[in-house]
């Protein structure tokens, strides 16, 4: 039962952007904290940045000024907008829910590789 949908992620170059999405169930995104997840190999899946229902935001400070969580209720799309990329930025991107109770299934998450 498919229930997340990230896309959106690829190679960038050092310096370059990319805007991840996720597709989510609106009834949780409209009531539910929500973030965006990376699990870079051989590391443990680290919480990146976190949007609650009503928009206050927080971010890891590896990404803080970088990058930008955001959400679109009608479309029930959440997204990440990953600006000044880094090497260490490199990881699959998991959207979920950033409340440990209500964490659906894990999707497959999108890559994104920064690297020249």
């Amino acid at each position: 039962q498919v229930q997340l949908v990230e896309s959106g992620g690829g190679l960038v170059q050092p310096g370059g952007s990319l805007r991840l999405s996720c597709a989510a169930p609106g009834i949780i995104i409209n009531i539910y904290p929500m973030g965006w997840y990376r699990q870079a190999p051989g590391k443990q899946r680290e919480l990146v940045a976190r949007i609650t229902s009503g928009g206050s935001t927080n971010y890891a400070d590896s990404v803080k000024g970088r990058f930008t969580i955001s959400r679109d209720n009608a479309k029930n799309t959440m997204y990440l907008q990953m600006n000044s990329l880094k090497p260490e930025d490199t990881a699959v991107y998991y959207c979920n829910t950033a409340l440990s109770a209500t964490t659906l299934n894990w999707g497959q998450g999108t890559q994104v590789t920064v690297s020249s």
